[in-house]
């Protein structure tokens, strides 16, 4: 008996059955179900310059996020107005692929600063999660008397306006920070606003102001160089990046300050909730794990990894304290 040649399908078959293929692909969205995201890669948004802190943890952030979304994460860095530029840009976004890695300026004050911002953080970003904390360190120059943060403040109060403390500008967190300080501390220094706490620290040992708030790792390297004092931490407990100093409300010289920088993954308020709350679930557990918590360590942040819905209290609580100072004070960013 002769074998039977093999059949192949006809050109018609073979275009009904792709047919058939993409009308089932096709099915989850006509039946109202959610489409397979992210469909594309992502950008993960950046304000400030290759190398700097918010670039280094977006950059940190963006292979493990990848592994964990299955598309590439590409980090953007769109340079300006202290980062409002990028949060803009975020804020805007209508793909559900562009994310944005801000400061707490971006999500908390900056449209009390300047009303022009064409975004508001509150409205138009959605809270993903908190990275990571780091207080700042309240210190003073060498001459001033006293040893104990109880003695170098109340150096601070006697001094009266005729001190001054430097920042690196209008509207910083070390800004607002200190003259919500000078309410809860009872001290009243002058405001000289500088480039950068490079040059803060520059005025400060040429004693050409006597109190500023530092980042941990520009305040610790001269204070175990003997050119400046700590007063105190403004942490609410002491921290695990300056173990060796108290804070402020645990040395009794304030009540209820506490003040930190930050950084946050946020995206654009119109992003679908499911989206969210798969972000937020990602990114809270890739920030928690030992060798990103190690890594985010070693660049300078007490590692949070929140939900979302611990970002957004944050955010409410910050806007409020520092909003309160900037309305009353008539604070405007320069």
């Amino acid at each position: 008996m002769n074998p039977q040649p093999p059949t192949f399908p006809t050109r018609r078959a073979t275009l009904g059955a792709l047919s058939a293929l993409a009308l089932a692909a096709a099915a989850p969205a006509a039946l109202g179900q959610p489409a397979v995201w992210p469909s594309r890669p992502l950008r993960l948004v950046v304000g400030f310059p290759a190398g700097s802190s918010p670039d280094l943890t977006a950059r940190t952030l963006a292979e493990p996020l990848s592994k964990a979304l299955g598309q590439p994460v590409v980090v953007e860095n769109r340079v300006g107005a202290g980062g409002n530029i990028a949060a803009d840009l975020v804020a805007k976004a209508t793909d559900d692929h562009t994310l944005g890695l801000m400061i707490n300026g971006n999500m908390t004050i900056a449209k009390l600063l300047n009303p022009a911002l064409p975004y508001d953080p509150l409205k138009d970003l959605a809270p993903v999660s908190l990275i990571g904390s780091a207080p700042l360190v309240l210190v003073t120059d060498v001459t001033t008397p006293g040893e104990t943060g109880r003695d170098l403040m109340e150096a601070a109060r006697k001094g009266g306006k005729a001190w001054s403390y430097g920042s690196p500008g209008v509207g910083t967190v070390a800004h607002i920070g200190m003259e919500l300080l000078k309410g809860k501390a009872g001290i009243d220094p002058v405001h000289v606003p500088y480039p950068g706490n490079p040059q803060v620290v520059t005025a400060m040992m040429g004693q050409q102001v006597q109190l500023a708030l530092l980042p941990p790792g520009i305040a610790l390297p001269q204070v175990r160089a003997g050119k400046l004092k700590v007063i105190g931490v403004t942490s609410s407990g002491r921290s695990e990046l300056v173990p060796d100093f108290g804070s402020l409300d645990e040395q009794g010289l304030t009540r209820g300050y506490r003040l930190e920088v930050w950084n946050a993954v946020a995206a654009p308020a119109g992003m679908s909730r499911a989206n969210l709350a798969r972000l937020s679930t990602l990114v809270s557990e890739i920030v928690r794990s030992p060798e990103i918590r190690q890594k985010l360590t070693a660049q300078g942040w007490q590692v949070a990894g929140t939900t979302a819905e611990g970002l957004a209290s944050r955010v409410q609580a910050d806007t409020a304290d520092l909003g309160a100072v900037i309305t009353s004070r008539g604070i405007k960013a320069e």
